[in-house]
């Protein structure tokens, strides 16, 4: 029982630790991930390595993000474990006067090696999104909006009029996407 609980706190630290991202501490959130971790969000798919590059280069642009991170639902194989979390992301690029805000999951996989549990994938199932306004109304190209699915649009067109495009078609909830996500890391979890 007791190296169940320390697992499921190793695992926890390890999510909350995205907060490494937005506080702009890259060193802590390169030790979220194992050296061959690869991450898959809107902006980035490849190496965890190069998604941290490109985060950074992230910070230094007009585009500010948060994300803010719920409690992860677990579940175990040994030293595997697939790791489902609830988060908002928030975004805002001050010098377009607009923001937005988007409910995600994070759908992990997580290993423990060498006794420590760490990422191996990052991916995200996109729920819903919606455009802020912070200096009041600003006109929104619906054209560019409709070429996003719905459930990350506002998302995707913020970080495209930023310069980080989004370049394919993401899951969305209950999407044939997030079924095949899931059944990979099934496959996955099991072997």
């Amino acid at each position: 029982m007791q190296s169940y609980l320390e697992d499921r706190q190793q695992i926890t630290d390890l999510i909350n630790g995205w907060i490494h991202r937005d506080l702009g501490q890259w060193d802590q959130l390169r030790a979220l991930f194992h050296p061959d971790g690869e991450i898959e969000v809107t902006w980035f798919e490849g190496k965890a390595s190069d998604f941290i590059d490109g985060s950074i280069r992230m910070g230094a642009s007009k585009l500010s993000t948060k994300h803010l991170i719920a409690t992860p639902l677990v579940t175990f194989n040994g030293n595997k474990a697939i790791v489902e979390t609830n988060a908002v992301i928030v975004a805002d690029n001050a010098a377009l006067g607009l923001g937005c805000s988007n409910h995600n999951r994070f759908y992990d996989l997580a290993e423990k090696r060498d006794g420590v549990w760490r990422l191996v994938k990052r991916q995200s199932v996109y729920d819903m999104g919606s455009f802020t306004f912070p200096d009041g109304p600003v006109e929104i190209d619906r054209a560019v909006l409709a070429q996003y699915p719905r459930g990350y649009a506002p998302l995707a067109y913020l970080l495209a009029q930023s310069g980080f495009p989004v370049r394919r078609v993401f899951a969305t909830r209950g999407s044939e996407l997030e079924q095949q996500m899931r059944a990979e890391a099934q496959a996955w979890l099991a072997a």
